[in-house]
């Protein structure tokens, strides 16, 4: 395996981070017809299996396009409870090739009884120690962040349009990581836990504090998504997607201002709503364009 530094330098400020949509490697060309029966090209996106080990413990294997394996792995194991904030990373061993890579640190610990607790969840992909987890956010209360309108108004289009893998072949989930009115970190995966633990996994690798900071995701806002939010200690999420009844209740009780269907002028705020600040005049907001429409359009995804 090739070795990964654990940690890279904190001398300036970590690079913004964008999707990559013309890497090669992401994506694969495919044909078919479509409901004419002409025959059509189609770019559709790659799954590749990684298997992520912490230390000696095999974890698990996640389908998942290839990119940003390390951010990955950490923010998997930390959004599972497997790998504490705490914990030193000692070094991350990727190998390409045979499609794993190893979380390694300085003490090891026995994991158990921790990966029995395992159920499958809600969410598309591996499932949640659920008991473990709501332990961690019992009693956590999220700092008091302001979200003014304008900042959400303009986020939502800012990110609708940015070239992604998504706009070039879908069947992508996306989350961003913002400050304000601006979109800092975006990663796409073809799951959307995948996308999130991607951005907990470069947060944590280059030390980003959550607490100043907006959550932006195209899934649904499930109480696992509300957990993983929690535990990277973000207070403001927004999807563009609908909810459900436990993210709802679970927003609530740790101060997380929680924002579903937000798209063009449109918004659900079922949480927080207090901290909203309403200055965006909506004379001045365009309805979303439906060549541009993303995943989670609907309220079904």
């Amino acid at each position: 395996m090739r070795p990964v530094d654990s940690f890279r330098s904190m001398t300036s400020a970590p690079p913004d981070v964008f999707p990559t949509p013309d890497d090669p490697h992401l994506t694969m060309a495919v044909t078919g017809v479509d409901q004419t029966g002409t025959t059509v090209e189609s770019k559709v996106p790659v799954e590749r299996p990684l298997t992520i080990f912490l230390n000696t413990q095999k974890i698990v294997t996640a389908m998942t396009i290839g990119d940003h394996p390390e951010e990955l792995a950490v923010g998997y194991l930390l959004n599972q409870g497997l790998l504490r904030p705490s914990d030193t990373i000692v070094g991350i061993g990727y190998d390409a090739e045979l499609a794993v890579i190893a979380v390694r640190t300085k003490w090891e610990r026995n994991l158990e009884q921790k990966l029995g607790q395992r159920t499958q969840t809600s969410g598309c992909g591996q499932g949640t120690s659920f008991g473990d987890v709501l332990d961690v956010i019992a009693g956590v209360t999220l700092p008091a962040a302001e979200l003014r309108t304008s900042w959400l108004y303009h986020l939502t289009n800012r990110i609708n349009t940015i070239p992604s893998l998504y706009l070039e072949a879908g069947a992508i989930h996306g989350a961003v990581l913002c400050q304000r009115d601006r979109p800092i970190i975006y990663m796409e995966d073809v799951g959307r836990h995948n996308a999130v633990d991607k951005v907990a996994g470069y947060m944590h690798r280059h030390g980003l504090d959550g607490a100043n900071k907006i959550f932006f995701t195209t899934g649904r806002l499930t109480s696992e998504m509300v957990i993983k939010t929690v535990r990277m200690g973000i207070p403001i999420l927004i999807s563009r997607s609908g909810f459900t009844a436990w993210g709802v209740e679970l927003a609530r009780q740790t101060g997380l201002t929680l924002i579903g269907r937000a798209r063009g002028k449109r918004f659900l705020a079922l949480a927080g709503i207090e901290r909203i600040v309403f200055d965006q005049d909506l004379t001045y907001v365009a309805e979303e364009s439906t060549k541009l429409r993303r995943k989670g359009a609907t309220n079904s995804e």
